[in-house]
């Protein structure tokens, strides 16, 4: 499928003769380039860091060999790829003067980008049917959710996911770009790529209406079902100190999940017709850069296992 991507790559530089892009990103707040690239610097680092110490956490630590914490290792690792995918171009493009992208770039950037998204929202999905399992079914969680299960399920989001980036990376390669260059956005984006084609977008933007709903839309009603169910099983909990030990394993999953939708229904559940590229900019902060930055917080800082494991792995690194 990558080869296939490439190849169309290549014949639609051979057809359109576009070699790059220039990215917009934030020239239309010019004294404002330094203080944005300090924050993003920052942010990146904190996003990285972070991440990386969830998934040496996971590895390392013995007390975090469950399939809740299998999950947040891969959360993590997607999370690397999506921020590594765009904060990198966009802090190049706050130090100089003018941002390019080659075509193959520009194409790459949204390949990642888009598999990090797509595979990010249906790892969400997974994890919340694990809460439910766990929650509503604490007898039958050890044979629903054995290792080759959740390998398998792990595998699947990230093959799933894969293929969608193929899918419009290969779609979007095919278009012609022979006005503008310049892409109203700090990354390559799917809806101000398809305002500079000169082409006919209808496949793309139905491609992208059917990804909507599979990714965004399904996937959160299923998420929706899965607390649902899990908040009414605990509430016919009897015991107190039940109830408040069976929410707290969902806590730290239900407040991503509420950050990571929040920012992805403001960035893509619009019309074409109706982008903006102020907003489109503001809100791809939110979930392809502060998002990935939260996650590890959240998970570290409301969770009692995994802020064990950091104390331990700091104190013996102090002695």
């Amino acid at each position: 499928a990558v080869d296939l991507v490439l190849s169309m790559m290549t014949l639609s530089l051979n057809q359109t003769g576009v070699t790059e892009f220039v990215l917009e990103g934030f020239s239309e707040h010019p004294g404002l380039r330094l203080f944005l690239a300090g924050c993003f610097l920052s942010i990146y680092m904190m996003a990285l860091m972070g991440n990386i110490v969830i998934i040496a956490l996971v590895t390392s630590s013995t007390g975090l060999q469950s399939p809740m914490y299998f999950f947040l290792c891969n959360l993590a690792t997607m999370d690397i790829v999506c921020t590594s995918s765009v904060i990198p171009k966009a802090l190049v493009g706050l130090v100089s003067e003018e941002n390019t992208i080659s075509f193959k770039g520009c194409m790459t950037q949204l390949f990642f980008l888009a598999c990090s998204a797509s595979s990010e929202l249906l790892l969400l999905t997974v994890m919340a049917y694990d809460r439910y399992v766990a929650i509503c079914f604490p007898l039958h969680y050890s044979t629903r959710m054995y290792p080759q299960m959740c390998g398998a399920l792990a595998m699947g989001v990230w093959s799933i996911g894969s293929l969608n980036a193929c899918v419009h990376t290969g779609l979007m390669a095919r278009l012609s770009f022979c006005g503008p260059k310049v892409i109203t956005h700090f990354f390559c984006e799917i809806p101000p790529l398809l305002l500079l084609s000169c082409s006919p977008t209808y496949v793309n933007s139905i491609m992208t209406l059917v990804a909507d709903a599979f990714f965004v839309a399904i996937n959160f009603m299923l998420t929706l079902l899965s607390y649902s169910c899990i908040i009414a099983s605990i509430l016919r909990m009897r015991s107190p100190e039940g109830k408040k030990k069976a929410f707290s394993t969902c806590s730290s999953h239900l407040i991503v999940v509420s950050v990571y939708y929040s920012s992805v229904f403001c960035a893509y559940i619009s019309p074409a017709s109706s982008y903006s590229a102020e907003r489109s900019k503001a809100t791809s902060v939110l979930y392809s850069v502060l998002s990935p930055t939260l996650n590890p917080l959240i998970y570290t800082l409301r969770n009692k296992d995994v802020k064990l494991a950091l104390g331990r792995i700091l104190a013996s690194l102090s002695h």
